[in-house]
């Protein structure tokens, strides 16, 4: 009669038992575990284009909202002259160069300059980030961009559509396009959720690091105000600042100023960026996406879902509300909007956090409104701040709005910089953004494991011109205004 083997310590059964029990642990890990951004590509108004720029922006408290360029207003000066121009712009959003990324000048005449905008950006992430371009080919790598709204590059073509025009437009081939350049083999999603886009964007790269689906993603989106008719479609919604300046959780606020911008951002499961030896800037503990449902009104913010997200996107960096001591808001500066937005992060955060302090700000009081970029500029900004635990100011800010009520909180809305100790505040950033079709993010953030230095931007070799169809002939030079 065979006796069966006495599970002992060192027996067989129980090594094979124990073996098995750390590979399922090592799988949750990596299906909950934390995610590192290890490089950054920017291009913001105000000359920005690296996070040491952005920093001393945010930190200095400027407005970087100005008048549209007369070059940027070409070719449709006859209508912007109708409309409101005061906004965040990029003034060489038409520069590209074509030879540097492979694309012969009249193909990349008909790209959409968001599309190009987002492959340099890419690049420069990636060397950010200090990989070989040439080491993620055939690699499977995520990309995830955000985009939104009507097309205003289609306006250009008129009549003179061709096959070229057919693939430089349309938000999926912005993507698309980015993983074709680089040759990555991974998901290529291009994400619109209206404002919300980039960083549900960012949701779905996590998301798919955590499942194992890639190795590496770059995640992020873009923004440029090619054409009068999606500002006059915004304008009639009475969104739009009158006196060009957004007041978010101000008395006097009345809306908000449309921006430009792109980002993208590499990210990488942080146990495996900690093994490579990767830089890390910082940390998404986690993400969470939700919907408003049936609210009060098809595009009317809703106090319960903003709650419920929060809620869910602790719940997924396994924090608690104590452990967060910034909200980067969504922050529009909305009468209807900020009021409610407060209201939310008071019932998620600010009555529950044990009396902690709580931060609040926007960077919409800096840049206007990124629209499909803004939520990947407001998780760069609650990086920034957890590594230099400093609040910046909110520009505009001199008045609490009367309809917001912080009662029972300690939260705090400053139109000065402010320190973040960790005595008095949690360690942790929230970033929120909503989309106008009641999609809404948000991601927990921590600063580094290690703190080190961000390493400096490199700089592209290409050489960028204007880049626009020949066929409405020369456009005017941007030197003198």
């Amino acid at each position: 009669m065979t006796q069966t083997e006495p599970a002992t310590a060192d027996g067989p059964a129980l090594r094979r038992a124990t073996r098995t029990i750390q590979r399922l642990r090592a799988r949750l890990a990596a299906a909950t575990g934390p995610v590192a951004v290890i490089g950054a590509g920017l291009r913001f108004p105000g000359g920005i284009g690296d996070l040491d720029g952005y920093w001393s922006a945010l930190r200095g408290g400027r407005d970087l909202v100005t008048r549209m360029p007369a070059h940027r207003q070409w070719p449709f000066a006859a209508q912007w002259s109708r409309l409101p121009t005061r906004g965040s712009f990029l003034p060489d959003a038409l520069d590209f160069d074509p030879a540097f990324f492979g694309i012969s000048p009249r193909a990349a005449r008909a790209v959409d300059p968001q599309h190009r905008l987002l492959l340099e950006v890419t690049w420069e992430a990636i060397a950010h980030a200090g990989i070989a371009h040439d080491a993620l080919r055939e690699r499977p790598v995520g990309v995830y961009t955000g985009l939104t709204g009507r097309q205003d590059y289609a306006d250009w073509a008129g009549s003179h559509v061709d096959a070229y025009w057919a693939t430089g437009n349309g938000h999926s081939f912005a993507p698309g396009r980015i993983a074709y350049t680089f040759g990555f083999t991974g998901p290529a999603v291009a994400v619109d959720s209206a404002c919300s886009s980039s960083l549900v964007a960012i949701h779905h790269a996590v998301g798919a690091l955590r499942r194992g689906e890639i190795e590496l993603a770059l995640a992020g989106g873009v923004n440029l105000v090619l054409a009068p008719g999606s500002t006059r479609a915004v304008d009639q919604t009475g969104s739009l600042a009158p006196d060009g300046l957004c007041k978010t959780f101000d008395a006097r606020a009345n809306g908000y100023v449309r921006g430009e911008g792109a980002a993208m951002v590499v990210l990488k499961r942080l146990v495996d960026a900690e093994h490579d030896g990767d830089p890390v800037l910082g940390i998404v503990h986690g993400t969470a996406v939700n919907q408003d449902g049936r609210s009060s009104g098809f595009t009317a913010p809703n106090a319960e879902a903003q709650r419920r997200l929060i809620a869910a996107a602790l719940a997924d960096a396994g924090a608690t509300p104590a452990d967060i001591g910034l909200v980067e808001a969504h922050g529009t500066g909305t009468a209807l909007g900020d009021p409610i937005e407060m209201s939310a992060i008071a019932a998620a955060l600010g009555s529950g956090n044990g009396g902690r302090a709580l931060h609040v700000g926007s960077v919409k009081t800096n840049l206007g409104h990124l629209e499909a970029a803004s939520g990947v500029a407001g998780l760069l900004k609650a990086l920034l701040c957890v590594r230099e635990r400093v609040v910046p100011p909110l520009v505009h800010f001199r008045t609490l709005n009367p309809r917001i009520d912080l009662s029972g909180t300690d939260i705090r809305v400053a139109g000065t910089a402010a320190s973040w100790s960790v005595d008095d505040a949690g360690p942790l950033a929230g970033v929120s953004s909503f989309g106008i079709v009641g999609t809404n993010a948000h991601a927990v953030i921590g600063p580094p494991p290690t703190p080190a230095p961000i390493r400096p931007a490199v700089r592209p070799p290409w050489q960028r011109t204007r880049c626009v169809p020949g066929f409405l002939g020369e456009p005017p030079d941007a030197a003198g205004e």
